[in-house]
Order: structure tokens, then sequence, then C-alpha cells
């Protein structure tokens, strides 16, 4: 079970953040009325009400900040030296006694003016205490601002950092960067770290877990770790030496003796020596990954002498535990990520080794012993050199014997026997209760509209359909002859080219209609001022009509005054009728109407409220008048009360506050 658990640890608030809930809350909490006519007694209770119950609120919210964040002191080394790491010590005890120490101000200053309030001697001085005291307080956790803010990047740290039990079974994978760690925990355990072909790529550790003889293991990959002093290492390296210095744990040392990694396998014996002190009392394997590259056995003589060696140093690890220092098996192995190959002996191997010394380690601990006192371990011995096997009775045999020859063969057991899923398919007919077992295998007749299809299948059908094409092939090259005919007649050259050139316009015009169906959805409607491809002008229209051998100048005429808008129509008109340039007639108009439509053809006549129009559900238009009226009628009141509408039912202040407020003058109140 995981000790540690830093994601429950609460947010930070920044200093403002800070100050608005604590004041806010005081200002909800707590009483907000009181006059210069209370007893002193009750404005001193008030004012130090408020002082003491901003005080008590800092004073939790710090707590909990101080209690939640761990004590470097009190967790597991582990831990501990990986906080150190990642955040350096002292920076984090100092911003934690910073706010220790503000905390301890609050309580001071509440403290102080509270016995100050006790003394006021008006609300104007009780309430004067009050904000210097509030004031103070807040001024205090200013001042603290970047420790709060230091501290949330911290939580925010934390609670990314991967939950390791420190005392669990644990498997600890390290060595030079780019050597196949991150591959091999994702080949054995569900974690899915990042894969990449270049050097650090894991910058922190992951945990992943993986179960070996029913127990559950947790795996854990460091980054690379490179040879060079101990004062070089950079945080990404100290993350990989903390978690071998204190975590008990078996010890997959990665070893690439293809040297694709980069680093040649001295390089990776120089470091295997120089961190070799932090393997003590731990299980350690030496791994030789990538062997699909290179195997082991074709290094050089000098490489293999360095393998030797660390091979030598890994038992030494196997004799500390109390093994056998003849069994090498176990310590040097060979494995490809790529290939899979060897992958799960590695584990499995790393497994054993671990669980057999923390069962020596229990064993040889004083709790087993507490344990034997309690039980005990019959070993019975035989009494005479008689031997007596075993006794099952006859029948029981004959039972099971014959229970084994009748075992009806199933579906699945024809299916393994016969090719497996996805090539056996099972017969479906062969459990038919049919009067003959030989007409499940028949061929089932398929009815339409009660016949039998294959009664009327014709057994030359296909000779037949040959000679269907052969003949629509013949008529096809008649009419592609007779193409050009019309009405049993021979067209002209020039009349046969007409007719081809109307024919290529009527396939384009079928292509662009199927075009603009298919794409009717997505396509917006353009009017024809913004037509790009000048495909609706009145040129075009008219080069067109004189190709057909047809007069245009009519229609274009008319396409350009249909064009032109009404209003300049109007004026035109108007300035004909009004003006000086109005032609003179000989003839009088005959009447007023003829008048009118000789002034303004293009002046529209307003339909009057009264005529119905078809649809609105009126008789007549002495209906329609009717209901206008009572329309008018029914929305009188309500305009009258300023009513929004019908769903209006606000109710207006009876009695006016600055009508009805403050002392009568002299007189009567009739004007109210």
């Amino acid at each position: 079970m995981v000790q540690y658990n830093f994601k429950k640890i609460t947010v930070v608030p920044t200093k403002d953040d800070f100050i608005d809930i604590i004041l806010s809350r005081t200002q909800r909490q707590t009483p907000t009325v009181v006059h210069k006519g209370y007893a002193i007694s009750r404005i001193r209770q008030f004012y130090m009400r408020k002082v003491k119950y901003t005080q008590q609120n800092f004073h939790e919210k710090l707590s909990t900040i101080i209690e939640e964040f761990p004590r470097l002191d009190d967790i597991h080394p582990f831990y501990g030296d990986l906080l150190h790491v990642l955040y350096n010590k002292d920076h984090y005890k100092l911003a934690l006694g910073q706010i220790n120490t503000a905390r301890n101000l609050i309580g001071k200053i509440a403290k102080d003016y509270v016995k100050l309030l006790k003394y006021g001697d008006s609300l104007y001085r009780c309430k004067s205490l009050k904000v210097a005291a509030l004031g103070r307080m807040c001024t205090v956790i200013k001042r603290v601002g970047p420790s709060l803010a230091y501290l949330e990047e911290i939580r925010k740290h934390m609670s990314r950092l991967p939950s390791i039990d420190p005392n669990t079974r644990t498997i600890l994978i390290c060595g030079y960067p780019n050597v196949g760690k991150s591959s091999f925990i994702n080949k054995i355990t569900r974690a899915d770290v990042d894969v990449q072909p270049y050097a650090f790529t894991t910058k922190s550790l992951f945990v992943g877990h993986t179960d070996y003889k029913y127990l559950r293991y947790q795996v854990i990959d460091t980054p690379g770790i490179l040879d060079r002093p101990f004062e070089d290492r950079n945080i990404i390296e100290m993350c990989s030496i903390t978690a071998l210095a204190h975590l008990r744990a078996a010890v997959l040392f990665f070893l690439d003796i293809s040297g694709s990694c980069g680093y040649s396998i001295a390089q990776q014996a120089a470091l295997f020596h120089s961190i070799k002190s932090l393997f003590m009392n731990k299980p350690l394997i030496i791994v030789c990954n990538k062997t699909d590259l290179q195997p082991l056995e074709s290094i050089s003589g000098e490489d293999m002498k360095l393998v030797m060696e660390m091979k030598d140093e890994a038992m030494k690890t196997v004799v500390g535990q109390g093994g056998d220092p003849t069994d090498d098996k176990g310590v040097l192995l060979m494995m490809s990520t790529l290939t899979e190959d060897g992958v799960i002996a590695v584990k499995n191997a790393a497994c054993e080794r671990l669980l057999n010394q923390r069962v020596e380690l229990k064993m040889k601990s004083k709790k087993l012993n507490e344990c034997l006192n309690r039980f005990h371990v019959a070993m019975p011995k035989p009494r005479d050199q008689k031997e007596r096997p075993p006794c099952i009775p006859q029948a029981v045999l004959e039972a099971k014997a014959k229970k084994e020859v009748e075992k009806r063969k199933l579906e699945k057991d024809l299916e393994n026997e016969n090719g497996g899923a996805g090539v056996y398919s099972a017969n479906l007919r062969k459990h038919y209760i049919l009067a003959n077992e030989e007409w499940k295998g028949d061929i089932m007749p398929e009815i339409l509209d009660g016949h039998n299809v294959y009664d009327f299948v014709d057994p030359d059908i296909l000779q037949r359909l040959e000679e269907l094409e052969q003949e629509e092939g013949l008529r096809q090259g008649e009419e592609a002859e007779d193409d050009f005919d019309m009405d049993g007649q021979k067209l002209s050259p020039e009349e046969q080219e007409a007719l081809a050139e109307i024919r290529k316009k009527k396939s384009l015009l079928i292509q662009q209609h199927r075009i603009k169906k298919s794409t009717a959805e997505s396509r917006p409607t353009v009017p024809r001022k913004f037509d790009k491809d000048r495909k609706f002008t009145s040129e075009r229209m008219g080069r067109q009509l004189s190709n057909l051998g047809l007069d245009p100048t009519l229609a274009i005429n008319r396409a350009r005054s249909k064009s032109r808008g009404r209003k300049r129509e109007r004026s035109l008109a108007c300035r004909d009728t009004d003006g000086v340039d109005t032609m003179d007639l000989d003839v009088e108009q005959p009447n007023k109407k003829l008048r009118m439509r000789s002034r303004s053809r293009s002046r529209s006549v307003s339909r009057p409220p009264s005529e119905v129009v078809p649809g609105e559900g009126f008789k007549d238009s002495a209906q329609k008048v009717k209901a206008l009226k009572m329309a008018k009628k029914s929305v009188k009141k309500r305009n009258k009360d300023a009513r929004k509408g019908e769903a209006d039912r606000v109710i207006p202040a009876l009695k006016p506050k600055h009508l009805f407020s403050g002392k009568r003058s002299i007189g009567k109140t009739q004007r109210r």
C-alpha cells in the first residue's frame, strides 16, 4: 500500500486570494450592523468578534498548509532525498518556516488589538482599532507572498510525482541513456513510457506494475546516468542515484553490447564500477540488451573481459545473500526488447531473486520465532517397512474410464481438429430431422413468389446472352451511322455541325447541373453582382444570340432597363411631370385616373388597412375593421398602466419612498 499520497495536498492560494478569502468570510459570517447608540460594551464585543474570527481563519488556513506538506525528517529517506534533489531542502524548510512565523505573528497581533479594544471608548475608536488589526494581518500575509507561491509550485510538482511504495517488492532498472530501459518496462508492464532514439528521453522516475507468482511487483524506470563525478551530475541523474541508494530492490543494470546507444562497453563498465557501492545487499543482474544487433559471443576479447568483471561483481551479491558461489545462473542474461527474445526470462529471474531475498530476511527476523511458538508442524514417521499406496475403489476407476470414453465431441473440438477459427466452417444442417439422412447435403431451393427459381433457369442462358450482346452491338453501329438523319432526311454539313454543337451544349449543361446538385448543400448562394466568371452579362448574351443569327438589341435593352433601380425611375418621372421639360400634349387628359398613371407608372399603391388579404381569416372588410377596433380597445388599459405586454404582472410600489418618508411640513397632506 502506498504510504505517501502527495496528490491530496490542498491548493495554496496566492497572497491576494488568501486575503480575499479570509476577509470575505469574515464579512459573511459575522454581524455587520452596529450603531453609536449601542452600549459601549456591545460595540467593543462587536469589533472584538471580527478581529478574533479573522485571526482564527488565518490560523486554520496556515496550519493546514504547514501540516499537509510532508516533513522531510519524518518521511522515508527515499522521499526525503528526492524532495531535496528536486526542490532544495533548505529552501523548502525556509518557506514552511516563514508560514509558521506568519501564523504566530497574526496570533500576537490579534491578541494585542483585542486587549486594546477592551478600552475603546467610542464607536469610532473601536472601528479604527479593528481596521488597524485586519490591516496588519493582511500585511503579514503579503510579506510571505513569495513563500506561498513557491509552495504552490512545489505542490503542483509533487502531485505529478509517481506513487512509489518504498517498502514493497521493487525492481529497479538503471544504466546509461538510450540502452533500452524504457522499452523493457513497456514490455513487462502496462506503463507507457516515451521511447525515442536519443539520450535522456526519460527525465524522471516512471513506475509500472507486473505480476509474478500471484504477487504484485513495482518496476521503476530511472533516467540514464553518465560516468562523471558526483558533484557534476544534474537533477535528472540524481533521481536515479536517490532511488538506487534508498530503495530495497532487485537492480537490473542494462548493458548495450552493440554500442548503438553512443557509449562503448568500456564506458558502461566504468559507470558500473563507479556506482557499484549502491548495489550492496541488493540482488544484481547484468542484462546485455540489443543482442539482435550483435550477439554477446561476437564482441571483442577486451569487451568480453569487462563483461566478465561485471559478472564477478554481481556474483558477490549472490554470495553475500548466502547463495552458491558456483551457481551463476540468473546473473548475466541476454535480451532483445525489439524481438522480445529473453524479456520474460529477465523479468522472472529478477522477481525470483528478489522473492528469495525477502523470504530469507523474514526467516531471520524475530517475528518468525514468535509465530513458530504458536503452531506445531507434524512430521509423521513410518511405523514399519510395508508400503501402503493410495487405494482407489475399482468401481470409481471404471466409472472414470467410462466417462472418458463416452465424452461427446463438441463443436469446439471439431474446430480445433479442422484448422481452428477462420478456417473451419460449422455444418448447421447436420442436426436437421429429415426422413432421409442424405437429404441434409442437398442444395436448398430459392423460392420467389411461390415458385422454385431453379425451375425457370434456362440451361442455354450464357449462349443467349452472347447473342443479345452481339445484336446490341450491331444496333448501336447502325444508330451511329444514322445519327445525323432527321425525319429520314440527310442533313447538310452546316446542319450537322449545328446539331453537334447543340448536343455538346446539352451535355455540358447536364454535367453542370449534376455538379451543382451534388454540391448544393455546401455551396452558398452568391448574388449575380459577385459573378467572377462573368456568366450572366448582357455582352455574353448578345454574342450568343448573334451566333444563333438573332438580333440581340431588344433583349439587351430590356435587360438593362430591368436592372435599373426604382428610385431613379421615380426621380425621372417626377422631373418630367413637374419640370419645364414636360412634353406638350395636343390632347387633354380624359380623366384624373389617366393623369395619375402618366405621372408615375412605377409608384406603388399602399394597401388600405381594411382590405382583406387571403389567408387572414376574415369574411369581409367590415369584419376586419371590427376586429381591429376591438384589438385597439383591448390594449388601451394595458398601455395606460404602462405594461410591457399581456404577461407583465409587476405590482408598482403603492407608497413611493420619496413621497412618504421624512418629517411632514406644516399644512395638509391632501397633496399625497
